[in-house]
């Protein structure tokens, strides 16, 4: 588990309907702008080992989908919604601060 904040980006290089892709040690972490509100995903489909920042993010319904299967996710709160994938995507805590915005690997 991480304690340490990760700076992702200033958040004016983060706009609405926009991503980012942060590391924290070998751990790849998908950072959306979704109408102003950030979230962080683990760059990983939960189907397949595969990236979720290769996929699109619509900015309008808040979803990102893995180019590998069809498979979309909510980037709210990680949930899969439609097959092949089922499990969710696991999250990770957002924060702004000093104008930026950070995310970590709060997994124990």
């Amino acid at each position: 588990m991480s304690e340490t904040w990760i700076r992702v980006c200033p958040t004016s290089e983060l706009l609405p309907g926009e991503c980012k892709v942060a590391w924290d040690g070998d751990t790849a972490i998908l950072v959306v702008n979704y109408d102003g509100d950030f979230y962080a995903l683990e760059d990983r489909c939960s189907h397949e080992d595969f990236e979720l920042s290769a996929g699109s993010f619509d900015g309008a319904d808040a979803t990102i989908e893995c180019v590998l299967h069809g498979s979309k996710f909510d980037v709210r709160d990680g949930s899969a919604l439609n097959p092949p994938a089922y499990a969710p995507v696991i999250r990770f805590p957002v924060k702004v601060e000093d104008d930026a915005v950070w995310t970590r690997d709060d997994r124990d």
